[in-house]
């Protein structure tokens, strides 16, 4: 008998059938937005195969507190989430981990639960309890000299590079980052053009040139993730409400979700190898 047949026939629960379980899916808000915000991204999710949708309990107040004590009571109230995603997903996923779908910044939080190391007093050391991990319009890269670029570095992105840099727990936990090319910043351009170029030089500071492509905060060369898989889409703006197609809507979601959804059933199905493995080792 092979390590593969045994992932079938001797490894208990979802490690014995991962192409079988359904996600259960925790989604982690952007910088100073409010779970409500989320709720047609839950449906569209649920529409689409998630067995269950959770939505981290963070709100506006907690992000403006944030921004000037730093990013641990967002992790902690994150952390949080996930086990109650967790307690969800034992009877609709058979315990299987979840997928991490981060928002802007929510997505450096989610890699920041990860982390092996203490973070802000607390050590989350949540790697296990996730199969993936999905940033949508998440400034992985940013400036630590100019504005926004240079808060975020403050209170979490050098954090998160230093704890764990890339797809660091990669490939049993798959990474997706989703960025989008719908406004070219232009300081000479029309009205969004103009504040989009702004808003790129305050996240990558002057690498942020005229013709910047992004989703009109974050610059598409700002959400790279070594390792992770790239999707790049044509006309999302970066968040709900902003006047336009967003990562949440439709069209967007039917792009970068089957994406998501193979990373992360290609991470249950390294854990499950790895399982079986050691049960091939222990019956001699």
């Amino acid at each position: 008998m092979t390590d593969d047949d045994r992932t079938s026939s001797d490894v208990p629960g979802w490690l014995g059938h991962p192409d079988a379980i359904a996600p259960t899916v925790l989604i982690l808000g952007g910088f100073l937005t409010a779970p409500p915000m989320y709720s047609r991204l839950v449906r569209r999710l649920e529409a689409r195969g998630a067995a269950a949708v959770v939505v981290a309990s963070v709100w506006t107040p907690d992000w403006m507190l944030a921004s000037v004590l730093g990013t641990g009571s967002i992790a902690t109230r994150s952390a949080r989430a996930l086990l109650a995603a967790g307690r969800v997903g034992r009877d609709l996923s058979e315990g299987a981990p979840v997928i991490v779908v981060g928002h802007s910044a929510g997505g450096i939080v989610a890699r920041l639960l990860t982390a092996p190391e203490p973070f802000a007093g607390r050590r989350f050391g949540a790697a296990p309890r996730i199969g993936a991990i999905v940033t949508l319009g998440t400034p992985h890269r940013v400036s630590s000299g100019e504005g926004i670029g240079r808060r975020i570095n403050d209170v979490a992105s050098s954090i998160a590079d230093s704890l764990v840099p890339g797809s660091f727990f990669a490939p049993e936990i798959g990474y997706v980052s989703v960025a989008s090319r719908a406004v070219r910043g232009d300081p000479g351009g029309t009205g969004r053009e103009r504040v989009a170029h702004l808003l790129y030089r305050s996240v990558i500071g002057r690498a942020a040139v005229p013709g910047t492509e992004g989703d009109g905060l974050v610059p598409v060369v700002a959400t790279a993730l070594a390792g992770a898989r790239s999707i790049v889409l044509d006309h999302s703006l970066h968040g709900p409400g902003a006047g336009g197609p967003w990562y949440g809507t439709d069209d967007e979601v039917d792009v970068w979700w089957p994406v998501a959804f193979e990373a992360w059933r290609e991470a249950l199905r390294c854990r499950a190898r790895s399982a079986g493995a050691s049960v091939a080792r222990r019956g001699g």
